[in-house]
């Protein structure tokens, strides 16, 4: 096999509301927290343990930037599929810094909610209710609908 894959699909809940800002082209860039929970029982002492993990998740696809803007609230179930990205930034005092995130990109990826809005409060805690959901909004395709229309879209591939 001569070629690579990066893909993350996380399933977790949504760690604060989601922070939306404007590139300098106008394209909505929305970021939020998801947290992801794993527990088992300690074979030495049998005490119950519970490790919380931490993803920063940025969106630059308009249309599931609209979906986390207007439906995502702290505490929601998400199901998250992206790619990783290491970005490389200079903090204040001219230290390089790295920071690691799950993108979903114009093209690819994909957000569904797992709950309804009704089924969370933010008061809930990560990762302690995992029964399955009665009502997950339908998938919606990935050009909007639009399948076989606009084909004067940039095209990710040469």
């Amino acid at each position: 096999m001569s070629g690579s894959v990066n893909k993350v699909i996380l399933v977790g809940n949504l760690g604060r509301d989601p922070e939306v800002r404007n590139a300098q082209s106008g394209a909505k860039i929305v970021s939020f927290s998801v947290a992801t929970s794993e527990s088992w029982n300690d074979r030495n002492s049998g005490e119950r343990k519970e490790r919380t993990e931490w993803h920063r998740v940025v969106i630059f696809n308009e249309r599931l930037a609209d979906v986390a803007e207007r439906f995502g609230r702290k505490g929601r179930k998400v199901y998250i599929e992206g790619q990783l990205q290491t970005r490389k930034w200079t903090d204040q005092s001219g230290e390089d810094r790295y920071t690691t995130e799950i993108v979903i990109d114009r093209f690819r990826g994909e957000l569904t909610l797992l709950d309804n809005a009704q089924s969370y409060s933010d008061e809930s805690r990560y990762g302690l209710d995992d029964r399955p959901s009665r009502n997950v909004p339908p998938r919606q395709p990935q050009d909007g609908g639009n399948s076989g229309g606009d084909l004067d879209d940039e095209i990710p591939f040469a």
